[in-house]
């Protein structure tokens, strides 16, 4: 079944047990999106305070998937640039689909649904993102479009001895 996708939707209870909920089973999935397993909703909390707050002031998006039980089971968090010779372009972070979903085209629907979503955002030319080497991600984000624009050779360390490339991608919008 497709996800139903919302930009900004009401952060109520269910959406904010929903994200932590599933950040956890994305973590202890192998995903890479800030944590490595075994992680704990506690664990994870923290980052997704700071997400909450940087939404509420405004300098964060979120676009959800929920299942049609309205379970949350997609995130893509946008997050504008402050830097004024940067804000023509956003950062996409924390972009997530629950394992039970995977290799069923949710993760490429999230995409299609942020990329529309931020094609909507004024003055906007462009979406970066980076990604853990290693994964396949980069190959994923390439299949949504994403040129690879840079790479940092070990910049993500996952354990001792298992450093892995930060690659940085790029959507252009124009």
């Amino acid at each position: 079944m497709p996800l139903n996708f919302e930009l900004d939707p009401q952060v109520d209870h269910a959406l904010r047990d929903g994200v932590l909920a599933l950040w956890t089973d994305v973590s202890n999935a192998g995903g890479s999106v800030g944590f490595v397993p075994p992680v704990t909703p506690d664990d994870i909390r923290p980052e997704w305070v700071k997400h909450l707050t940087a939404m509420a002031e405004g300098r964060t998006r979120l676009v959800v998937g929920r299942d049609e039980d309205g379970t949350v089971a997609a995130t893509a968090f946008i997050t504008y640039n402050t830097h004024r010779l940067m804000r023509h372009w956003v950062w996409l972070y924390t972009v997530m689909v629950h394992p039970r979903h995977q290799g069923k085209g949710c993760g490429r629907d999230l995409m299609a649904a942020t990329e529309a979503a931020v094609r909507g955002f004024e003055g906007i030319e462009a979406i970066r993102l980076t990604c853990r080497g290693g994964t396949g991600a980069d190959r994923f984000y390439a299949s949504c479009g994403y040129k690879e624009v840079g790479r940092v050779p070990g910049a993500i360390r996952v354990a001792d001895g298992d450093d892995r490339d930060d690659i940085i991608m790029l959507l252009p919008l124009n």
